[in-house]
């Protein structure tokens, strides 16, 4: 794993539940980055730390006014602070708000919440960064949207908008995926990073549609990173007691009970399947594909975000 061990204790330290009722996401995040930025510089895996922090490596040459001395004192590494004013990238999220995404296992974040989460933390990265961002939900249509700015101001107000759809319910809808994203294409004007947060649960399935709208924003330019978010216990491995249990579709309400032992493999092959497709169809498109399951940290998530970022800013 390319974590140091501190590092992912330190993200298994903030739970579930200090998420969803300390009711301040920013400064969870703030203290996730602070950890997450201690453990890259104790590893051999420091590179990332230009890319979200607000330091620059030393070289001999440099000027020495710059030199952040209390970093050095932790982490016996020479590094300049960072005092550039400029954007250096833009990104959108998006992030699929329909009943599949709300559907949670116990003690654990849904998938919704899990995306909310990412999009703080990767929000703040983007901040320290003096880099713009915006956020857009959608179900069946784009239900909440923010343009894509960096001041501060509307920082706190991402925030907030996040902060209201951690405990956020739906009436009963299915997703539209393909519109979302063609909405978008639309609105953003320059080149940009696009952040996508789906399960890919839609009522037909249409991957055809799906691709379609991912290909306008590919060919306005921009950069899009796919986070294919489950909960791979139950949804990938399908992993239930062996009783009979009644499944619920949240997309359309339909039930069905069912022995899970008679149905297991059946289930897993027709998943598989669907998965392998949507991965086989990004990569077609070099769109990257990231699977983030919702029973774990976020360390993934987070490390594909910053390689995204770093090969915009090549």
């Amino acid at each position: 794993m390319l974590l140091v061990e501190q590092e992912h204790r330190f993200f298994m330290s903030i739970r579930p539940q200090d998420i969803l009722h300390t009711g301040n996401l920013e400064l969870l995040a703030k203290k996730a980055i602070e950890g997450f930025i201690t453990g890259f510089h104790k590893s051999p895996f420091h590179g990332f730390s230009v890319e979200f922090a607000e330091h620059r490596q030393y070289n001999p040459g440099d000027s020495t006014k710059n030199i952040d001395w209390k970093l050095y004192g932790r982490t016996d590494k020479l590094y300049n602070k960072r005092f550039d004013e400029e954007t250096n990238l833009r990104c959108q999220f998006l992030i699929d708000i329909s009943p599949s995404m709300q559907v949670a296992q116990k003690n654990e974040l849904s998938k919704l919440q899990f995306s909310v989460w990412a999009t703080a933390v990767f929000s703040q990265i983007l901040k320290n960064q003096r880099d713009a961002s915006g956020i857009c939900f959608f179900d069946e249509r784009i239900k909440d949207y923010t343009k894509i700015a960096s001041s501060s101001r509307h920082y706190k107000e991402l925030i907030y908008t996040l902060e209201t759809y951690l405990t956020h319910k739906t009436e009963q809808k299915s997703t539209n995926i393909a519109e979302a994203l063609h909405t978008i294409a639309a609105q953003i004007h320059r080149r940009s990073m696009v952040v996508l947060f789906t399960d890919f649960f839609e009522k037909d399935r249409d991957l055809e549609k799906i691709f379609d709208a991912i290909k306008h924003l590919k060919h306005n330019k921009h950069e899009v990173i796919v986070f294919h978010t489950l909960h791979h216990k139950s949804e990938l491995d399908f992993d239930f007691s062996n009783t009979p249990l009644t499944f619920e579709d949240a997309e359309t309400g339909e039930q069905v009970k069912v022995q899970p032992a008679d149905v297991k493999e059946q289930y897993i092959d027709a998943v598989t399947a669907y998965k392998a497709d949507i991965k086989s169809k990004l990569n077609q498109y070099k769109i990257d594909y990231v699977e983030a399951d919702t029973s774990e940290g976020i360390e993934k998530v987070l490390i594909s975000f910053l390689v995204k970022r770093k090969r915009m800013n090549r």
